[in-house]
């Protein structure tokens, strides 16, 4: 897990749901009270009134427009009830308060599944959704949810013989510059579109249990809390990614820097849990950060890039290969810095010039995988072999 305490903001909001609590409602922390279960429809669409052009430049791009009527009836509105939990008696405040968290998510069959965000149906005793403008509320149950990718993956248990499902693209073929168009529900406002472009692909974003996840796709189409679990649509109007997290530096609403998990990863997760498979990520054990010139040379360090460990999870893959962690605590550029560990310089023989390479390399292994390591300990280089494990489920363990 790449440092927290390298990302640009002091945190990503998780979340993107709208939790109703009686008697509260946080503005400040992107939490505010339930409408009432959605029964007015309020439709936004910003977007140019020219065709969305594609990096491509694909003459069959659709316009906004386009885009939301062929894909908002296949958009779900999202409920999730949360039940009340008893807390330690100590606690002078008693039983917790439950209430309900509300998000998107979108249908991806005839059969009757709606892939959503984890985070979205997180502790949910009940599930509900609503297609479109004018569907009606069904119930829903989960069928599983993986928080490591924040995929889940719900069953309609009413009548699904009038969906319409949404085509799943390729994310992998994001480009920057390409225009996309988000769908979803922002503080409760069912079926509003907002239009951006990508704005970066290939983003490590912070998964639900402390985890990473990989190829994460930046947009600055306006995402706010709500959104969590809705599509992002290219300019066919195939789903790329789903609307997931945005950053904040004072946990507020959207300023134009949202991520998507990309849809290639959620199709592969959705796959399993449909099929009733359980869902496995490859483990290494470590966390690091980027190993810049001014680490380097603050730590008298031979290679000027790479991923610098800080930390080693015990009895881990990456222990048991003989990957050593930092021990000593500095400041560089007023960031703390554990130094003293080995820095990885490569994967399997390819380069690395920092954590994201390392991340994405142990993603797109299997447990049980071995992945060769190429490290520098005080000057001299090695390779050693590790046998790739199972993660954990949060990255405390």
């Amino acid at each position: 897990m790449k440092s927290f305490l390298r990302t640009p903001f002091s945190s990503a909001l998780l979340g993107g749901i709208v939790v109703a609590v009686i008697g509260a409602v946080a503005l400040a922390t992107g939490i505010v009270g339930d409408d009432g279960g959605g029964s007015t429809t309020t439709t936004t669409v910003t977007a140019p009134p020219s065709q969305l052009q594609p990096a491509s430049n694909n003459s069959s791009a659709l316009t906004v427009n386009q885009i939301y009527s062929k894909d908002s009836p296949g958009v779900a509105y999202i409920e999730a009830q949360q039940e009340s939990t008893q807390t330690s008696p100590f606690n002078p405040f008693g039983r917790s308060q439950g209430g309900t968290a509300t998000g998107s998510g979108f249908v991806i069959d005839n059969d009757g599944h709606v892939l959503t965000n984890a985070h979205v149906v997180d502790g949910a005793s009940s599930v509900t959704v609503q297609l479109g403008e004018d569907g009606a509320t069904q119930d829903a149950k989960v069928i599983g949810k993986d928080t490591s990718t924040d995929v889940a993956v719900l069953q309609i248990e009413g009548d699904t013989s009038n969906l319409h499902p949404l085509t799943l693209g390729d994310s992998s073929h994001a480009a920057v510059g390409d225009p996309v168009v988000a769908i979803g529900n922002p503080f409760g406002l069912d079926d509003t579109a907002t239009a951006g472009i990508v704005s970066a692909v290939q983003r490590q974003i912070d998964a639900p249990n402390g985890f990473t996840i990989s190829n994460a796709i930046q947009t600055d189409a306006p995402i706010n809390p709500g959104n969590s679990g809705g599509p992002l649509l290219d300019a066919d109007g195939s789903v790329i990614g789903i609307t997931s997290q945005i950053e904040s530096p004072n946990g507020g609403g959207n300023i134009g820097i949202g991520f998507a998990v990309p849809i290639n990863t959620a199709k592969e997760i959705a796959d399993q849990l449909i099929n009733g498979g359980e869902v496995q990520h490859a483990f290494l054990g470590i966390s690091g950060t980027d190993l810049t010139p001014e680490i380097a040379d603050a730590f008298n360090l031979d290679p000027q890039s790479g991923a610098l460990v800080e930390s080693v999870t015990p009895d881990g893959p990456a222990a048991k290969a003989g990957i050593e962690a930092g021990d000593v605590q500095a400041q560089v550029g007023g960031a703390p810095v554990r130094a003293g560990g080995d820095v990885i310089t490569a994967v399997d023989g390819k380069a690395v010039t920092g954590m994201d390479d390392v991340i994405t390399a142990v993603d797109s292994k299997q447990p049980g995988d071995k992945l060769e390591l190429t490290v520098s300990r005080k000057g001299d280089e090695r390779t050693v072999t590790v046998t790739l494990g199972d993660r954990p489920d949060n990255a405390q363990q």
